[in-house]
């Protein structure tokens, strides 16, 4: 049969589709277990099937391809190929045994992840090995994952003796410090290629925010071309192959809430092994909203990152930084972005929250650098963001990915959110927040989100504004005013 191209994004499935009333072969046939392994000899993918019954979508012979399957197979439209019933991988034994309460060895565990990187298993078998592994699981068998998730794709090398990264494990709105760590960082001249994925259940990421200023989606040889000019980038990671395993659990992952610490820690450092990091510094927020609730949990996450991590050759360095509350005033891409850049450019009203986190977080970035005297990373850190050498080198890394010629505002859809009473405010609770943000519209619509006009500590009076929501769809304010109308993130003691 000939392919035809789709036009449907899939992401991050393959998917194939079929005339039911076709000549030569019955779909029915192979629907039972809906995978498909499509080649011509040389190249081949497995892929989802899905049924069409309106013949204006499909020729007879002809098999749909959609986006994702279609790039992926990477052969031109009209090409000749062959199709049968995708076998059942023999690694959904290993599965199996893992639901008995069995360890897996590391070539049980390769396999595993080979086959779901393949898409040989579907969103349902991906769950079963997710909730086994969350049920139980050694810190042997996490180093095995880990290894297995970052030898599954594309590894980076650089010419740098010392790649360094830096990488927040999450939960903290507006916490956007890495586009300020990263041009500090770059300013002094080591090399940091921070790659992040886009957000999935938080207001906005790393990609989603650089968006805003400069293209994030870069082929390869783009992003490693800017890496050399500018020995740092910030894009999204999904474009160059990293550990693409780890892509396809997190489609999982999340609308299940699974996120234990074992499936954290091999995610994070797959990804920035595959990367090619040398030495990493992991920010862990500790709060009562943050994914880390107390110091206890938090030391033991820190030893596990510690464990995998020097099995791995990596130089770590684990700080605990304060999750209590949001970081900055924006949430959401555009508010982020303009809360960033107001501290690159040493504006007077810049977050001062987030200013001194990111420079903090830099400081210790820098004291990997040997070159460095021993406890200098700060002061060198404060001494290139008040120079204004970190905004310039923001300012090159942003030309060299492809600066955005639209200048993106916040949501003109407003609603402010006010005090109930007069006091002090107590405590801000960074899930609802963020669920509002999301309500709203972002990170998809980058003008969605928050601004926040009071924090943790402020004294306010009755009826003052407490935030304000913004939104570009009026659907989106409704959504997000009326979770805000019914508990409004915020605790205000007389």
């Amino acid at each position: 049969m000939k392919i035809k191209r789709i036009a449907i994004d899939t992401h991050p499935d393959n998917t194939a589709f079929l005339l039911r009333e076709a000549k030569g072969y019955s779909p029915e046939q192979f629907q039972a277990l809906r995978k498909l392994e499509i080649g011509n000899g040389s190249v081949s993918i497995l892929a989802t099937l899905a049924i069409v019954d309106d013949a204006r979508l499909l020729e007879p012979g002809t098999i749909g391809l959609g986006e994702q399957a279609f790039r992926r197979l990477g052969l031109p439209e009209g090409s000749e190929v062959t199709f049968r019933q995708a076998p059942v991988p023999h690694s959904l034994e290993h599965v199996r045994r893992k639901i008995d309460g069995d360890s897996l060895d590391d070539a049980d565990i390769r396999e595993i992840i080979q086959d779901i990187a393949a898409y040989r298993y579907s969103p349902m078998e991906i769950g079963a090995f997710l909730v086994a592994c969350a049920g139980f699981m050694t810190t042997h068998e996490t180093l095995a994952l880990t290894r297995a998730m970052a030898d599954a794709g594309r590894r980076m090398r650089w010419g740098a003796d010392i790649v360094v990264d830096k990488h927040c494990i999450g939960g903290i709105p507006g916490n956007r410090t890495s586009m300020i760590v990263v041009p500090i960082v770059a300013a002094h001249g080591l090399t940091m290629p921070k790659t992040s994925s886009r957000a999935i259940t938080s207001p906005s990421g790393t990609a989603d925010t650089m968006e805003v200023l400069a293209a994030v989606d870069l082929a390869e040889d783009k992003l490693i071309s800017v890496v050399e000019q500018e020995h740092a980038v910030l894009a999204w990671g999904g474009r160059v192959n990293l550990s693409p395993a780890d892509d396809i659990l997190i489609t999982v992952e999340r609308p299940l809430r699974i996120d234990t610490f074992e499936q954290m820690v091999a995610s994070i450092l797959s990804k920035k092994l595959a990367a090619g990091s040398t030495h990493l510094l992991i920010d862990i927020p500790i709060g009562p909203s943050a994914k880390v609730r107390s110091k206890r949990e938090g030391v033991r996450l820190r030893k596990l990152f510690e464990y995998v991590g020097h099995k791995l050759g990596l130089v770590l360095d684990v700080v605990f930084t304060d999750g209590s509350q949001p970081i900055g005033r924006g949430v959401g891409p555009v508010l982020e972005a303009r809360d960033v850049m107001a501290v690159l450019r040493n504006e007077d009203d810049a977050p001062a929250d987030l200013r001194d986190r990111a420079l903090m977080l830099a400081g210790r970035v820098l004291e990997f650098d040997p070159a460095l005297v021993g406890g200098r990373g700060y002061a060198r850190a404060m001494e290139l963001l008040g120079s204004g050498e970190a905004l310039a080198a923001m300012e090159r890394l942003i030309d060299a990915q492809g600066r955005r010629t639209e200048v993106l505002e916040p949501g003109i859809h407003q609603h402010e959110t006010l005090s109930p009473t007069a006091g002090r405010i107590a405590a801000i609770d960074c899930h609802l927040i963020a669920r509002i943000a999301r309500l709203a519209g972002a990170p998809m619509d980058k003008g969605a989100g928050i601004d926040l006009l009071r924090k943790v500590g402020d004294q306010v009076r009755q009826d003052e504004v407490l935030y304000r929501i913004h939104a570009h769809s009026e659907t989106g304010l409704v959504y997000a005013r009326e979770l805000a109308s019914t508990t409004s993130g915020y605790t205000v003691t007389p």
